[in-house]
This record gives structure tokens, C-alpha cells and sequence, in this order.
């Protein structure tokens, strides 16, 4: 389902691109905060990632992490890139973890799937609200389409990761709220 966003988006994105192309004007001071902050986090989620998959046994919150592992991966080497022709110095990345054997994790050590799933959500709708905030702060239009490619693209694993969880009961929703003098159809009208 993702990569159907992926398509939609990459089409959409070249005909903005192509409305306004000023990938030629330097990059400001704001733009380049943006993009090593952005480069430092997804860096960041990657380990988280990585740590995620040496603990689930769960085939489908692997499948899921490694979908988002690409994602993450894809967003790094686009990024890496634009900030080397740009001359950005590059945020130093966290090491990458060993690959090994959830069954050998204790499990008083390991996070749970629930844990797991719960808190890559998390960092999905921080990523989108960074990758908004980036976006409507570049005046290159170039730059400022790559963040909301990066937004769109975390919208969808989050959209995903909420079908997963709402299946296996993981997804923690905030209880309804009624606003004073709503009527409660069971109760009628509340003062």
C-alpha cells in the first residue's frame, strides 16, 4: 500500500516541481538546520529499527519494520545527497546494530511487539510534523518538495502501522470526548 502512495506522489511532485524549479538559489542557513536535523533523527530511527528487528519474532511487525528500514534508508540516501552537492556537513550516525537471534534476548531485555509497533508510530508523527515544519521553511522548491515527499511517505507507514495494530489490538486510542451540553444518547442532554 505504501509504495502506491510512493507512485502517487512521486507523480504529483514533478508537476509541482516543474510549476517553480529554483534548485539553483543557494541554500539558506534555515534550510540547511532543516536538513541536518531531519539527517540526525531518521539516522536515529534507523538504529531504532534495527534494534526492532533483533527483538520481534512477529513475521509481521518484521515485514513491517523492514518496510519502514527502507523508507528511513531511502530518506537517508536522498538527503546524504542533496546536502553533499549543497556542501552540508553531515550529522555523525549512530553505528548500525549486528544482526542476531531475537530468541537469544532475554526477555526481561526485550521490547515488546506492542512496545515495538508503539513507539515507531510516535516517531512517524513526529517525522510528518519535522517533515511539515521543514517543508513550509524552504524557500527552495526542490528542498521543500523532498520534505514533503519524506511526510508523505511517513504518513503512509503510519496509516499501515495503524491497521496492524488496530488488528492485533495494540493501537491505544484516547477515550470519546463530549463537550459540555452534548447529548449522550443514552443519558440525553449533559450539563
Amino acid at each position: 500500500m505504501a509504495s502506491n502512495y510512493g507512485k502517487w506522489v512521486e507523480a504529483s511532485l514533478k508537476v509541482l516541481k516543474s510549476l517553480n524549479d529554483n534548485s539553483k538559489d543557494p541554500v539558506h542557513i534555515g534550510e540547511a538546520m532543516v536538513c541536518w536535523t531531519y539527517l540526525a533523527f531518521v539516522e536515529s530511527i534507523i538504529a531504532y529499527e534495527e534494534v526492532g528487528l533483533n527483538m520481534t519474532l512477529d513475521e509481521d511487525v518484521k515485514k513491517f519494520i523492514n518496510d519502514a528500514y527502507d523508507v528511513a534508508n531511502s530518506h537517508v540516501n536522498e538527503l546524504t545527497k542533496f546536502m553533499r552537492n549543497e556542501g552540508i556537513p553531515l550529522a555523525s550516525s549512530p553505528a548500525h546494530k549486528p544482526i542476531s537471534d531475537p530468541k537469544s534476548v532475554p526477555v526481561g531485555a526485550r521490547m515488546t511487539d506492542d512496545e515495538l509497533m508503539n513507539t515507531l508510530t510516535i516517531n512517524f508523527v513526529y517525522a510528518g510534523d519535522m517533515c511539515a515544519a521543514s517543508a513550509s521553511q524552504c524557500l527552495r522548491t526542490d528542498l521543500g518538495l523532498m520534505f514533503l515527499k519524506f511526510q508523505i511517505d511517513k504518513f503512509a507507514l503510519g496509516f499501515s502501522a495503524k491497521e496492524l495494530m488496530r488488528k492485533r489490538g495494540w493501537l491505544k486510542v484516547p477515550p470519546a470526548y463530549s463537550p459540555p451540553g452534548a447529548t449522550d444518547p443514552e443519558k440525553g442532554p449533559q450539563v
